[in-house]
C-alpha cells in the first residue's frame, strides 16, 4: 500500500470522526482530500472510489447540499454497478444499494420525486438480493418517506407495515427501528391522523434519546416531529418550548443557515398562527420561506408549503391580493410535484379560490359616529 494510500485512509478516519462530532464543513473537506488522493491512485472508477463518493454524498445531503450529495451518489453507482460481479458474497450490492439510496434520497430532497422514484425502486431491488435484511428495511424505508411527500399514502403504508415487521425482527438497539417510527408518525401527521402518530413518533424520540441523547440531530428531529403532531391535536403549550429549544440547538450545531432551522421556524410559526399571534406567524413564516428559497429553490414543494401557509397569515392580517399571489405560485408548484389528490393540492386550491371571492366581493365594513 502507497503512502498516499495510507494518507487518504487517515484523512477518512479525522472525516468519520468529525461528521460523528458533527463538524460537518471539516468532515466533507478531509473527506474530499481522500476521495482525490484515491482517484490519482486507483483511477477514476475503482470501487474505492465509488465507497469515497458514497460517504462524500452522505456527507452533503446532511448539510443541506442536495444537488452535490445527487451528483456524488449517481457517479457511485454508475461506477460500481457494472462492478458488481466481480465481488465476493454482498460486497458489491450493499455499496451499489446504499448509492442508489443516497441517490433517490437526495433528489426527494430536492422535492424530484417522480426521479427519485427510479434509484430507490432500484435500491430495494438490489437490497433483496442480498442476505441483509438490514439493507431491505432501509430500502423500504426511503420508499415510505418518498410516498409520504409525494402523497401516495396507501403506497407508503404498505413499504411500512413490511420494514417494521423485518427491523422488529433485528438487533433491538438498531438504528433502524426509531427511524422507522418516526417515518409512520410521519404519514399518520401527512394524511391527518394525529392520535394514530402519538404513538409511533413518541417511542422514536425515547429510543433515539437513550441511544445518542437528547442534543444529538436525529433526537431533535424525532422531538421536532412529536411537537408537530402535538400542534395537529392542539396541544401547543407542549410543543412551544420543543421547537424554540430545538431551533437553538440546530442553529449551534449546523449553523444559522440549514433546512433543520428553516422548517423549525416553520412549525414554530404555524404555532404562533394557530395562537392567533399573527405578526409574529407573518415574520417567522417569511425568514423560513427566505431560507427555504435560498436552500431548496422556488420550485420546491416544501418551499410551496412555507408560501402557503404565510399566504393564510397575510390573509387574516388583511393583505388578500399578496396572500392571492403567494398562495397561486404555492398552488403551481405544488400541482406540478405533487399527486393531484395530495391533501396540501386539494387546501391550496380551496384556498386560492377563497381569497379570489373574498377580493372580487370584499366584506362590506360600517362605521360608527363618534
Amino acid at each position: 500500500m502507497s503512502q498516499a494510500i495510507d494518507r487518504a485512509l487517515e484523512l477518512l478516519d479525522s472525516s468519520d470522526q468529525r461528521a460523528a462530532e458533527n463538524d460537518l464543513a471539516e468532515a466533507e473537506r478531509l473527506c474530499g482530500e481522500a476521495l482525490t488522493i484515491f482517484e490519482a491512485e486507483e483511477g477514476p472508477e475503482s470501487p474505492d472510489v465509488a465507497n469515497i463518493l458514497h460517504t462524500l454524498g452522505g456527507i452533503l445531503e446532511q448539510r443541506g447540499s442536495y444537488d452535490h450529495a445527487a451528483a456524488c451518489a449517481a457517479r457511485a453507482a454508475h461506477i460500481i454497478e457494472p462492478l458488481v460481479p466481480q465481488f465476493e458474497g454482498d460486497d458489491g450490492r450493499l455499496i451499489l444499494a446504499n448509492a442508489l439510496g443516497l441517490w433517490g434520497t437526495a433528489l426527494r430532497q430536492k422535492g424530484q420525486y417522480a426521479e427519485a422514484e427510479g434509484p430507490l425502486r432500484r435500491a430495494l431491488a438490489v437490497a433483496e438480493e442480498t442476505a441483509q435484511p438490514g439493507m431491505v428495511v432501509t430500502a423500504l424505508n426511503n420508499l415510505g418517506v418518498l410516498c409520504k411527500f409525494w402523497g401516495r399514502f396507501e403506497d407508503g403504508s404498505r413499504f411500512y407495515e413490511r420494514a417494521l415487521e423485518l427491523a422488529r425482527a433485528m438487533e433491538p438497539h438498531s438504528d433502524i427501528l426509531p427511524t422507522l417510527l418516526h417515518n409512520v408518525g410521519g404519514l399518520h401527521h401527512a394524511r391527518g391522523a394525529f392520535a394514530e402518530a402519538v404513538a409511533p413518533s413518541r417511542e422514536a424520540w425515547e429510543l433515539r434519546r437513550a441511544a445518542l441523547g437528547e442534543d444529538h440531530p436525529h433526537t431533535l428531529a424525532d422531538e421536532v416531529a412529536y411537537a408537530a403532531i402535538l400542534d395537529g391535536l392542539g396541544r401547543y403549550t407542549e410543543s412551544r418550548p420543543i421547537y424554540e429549544r430545538a431551533v437553538a440547538a440546530y442553529q449551534r450545531i449546523f449553523g444559522p443557515e440549514h433546512y433543520e432551522v428553516a422548517s423549525t421556524l416553520h412549525n414554530l410559526a404555524a404555532l404562533e398562527a394557530a395562537e392567533g399571534n399573527v405578526a409574529r406567524a407573518e415574520e417567522l413564516y417569511r425568514g423560513a420561506l427566505a431560507m427555504k428559497e435560498r436552500l431548496l429553490g422556488i420550485e420546491h414543494p416544501d418551499t410551496a408549503l412555507t408560501a402557503g401557509n404565510l399566504s393564510g397569515v397575510l390573509e387574516d392580517r388583511g393583505q388578500p391580493h399578496e396572500a392571492l399571489e403567494l398562495a397561486r405560485q404555492a398552488l403551481m408548484v405544488m400541482e406540478r410535484t405533487l399527486e393531484k389528490d395530495h391533501p396540501h393540492v386539494a387546501a391550496m386550491r380551496r384556498h386560492c379560490a377563497g381569497l379570489e371571492d373574498r377580493i372580487a366581493d370584499p366584506p362590506k365594513t360600517t362605521g360608527e359616529n363618534c
